[in-house]
């Protein structure tokens, strides 16, 4: 079954036009190349009140079945995209997090620094990526092979 997507780009600089965005055009990319449809794609700064507000538009009003963020998930003072993640989530799932940490530390010792979140709203699957292009398609590389089972269930269509 095909399933929704969106790709919502979490940046100060992108939203203002001063920084073009390489990491939502990949992500993208990937997801159609596995079957999604994208039919939603953002670019919103690092304010929490504007990140929960485009998460729970995509989940709420436009039932987009995966919800997908990039940036925002690092050390910054500025990136909070995890804190607006987990405010609108039904249920976190700290599996995907940890699963693209692992691969992640195959490559470089900084993926330790994510402090990405997954989970659901409705049913909606939202997962944060990081910011950089290669990180994200480093991290989405790592879990995308499990999403659709995910939405599977969460769509209660079986095992």
């Amino acid at each position: 079954m095909a399933y929704t997507a969106a790709v919502i780009t979490v940046s100060d600089l992108g939203s203002r036009g001063q920084r073009v965005d390489t990491s939502g055009p990949a992500i993208r990319a990937m997801l159609e190349e596995a079957g999604f449809t994208v039919t939603h794609t953002a670019i919103v700064p690092d304010e929490i009140s504007q990140i929960q507000a485009e998460l729970t538009t995509a989940a709420d009003d436009r039932h987009i079945a995966l919800i997908i963020t990039t940036g925002g998930t690092g050390l910054s003072p500025r990136d909070v995209t995890p804190e607006a993640t987990l405010a609108v989530l039904d249920r976190e799932i700290r599996a995907i997090p940890v699963a693209m940490w692992v691969e992640g530390l195959k490559i470089t010792p900084r993926a330790m620094l994510s402090r990405a979140v997954a989970g659901t709203r409705g049913r909606s699957l939202i997962l944060n990526l990081p910011g950089s292009e290669k990180a994200a398609r480093e991290n989405l590389s790592a879990v995308i092979g499990a999403l659709e089972h995910a939405l599977h269930m969460m769509a209660a269509e079986g095992h």
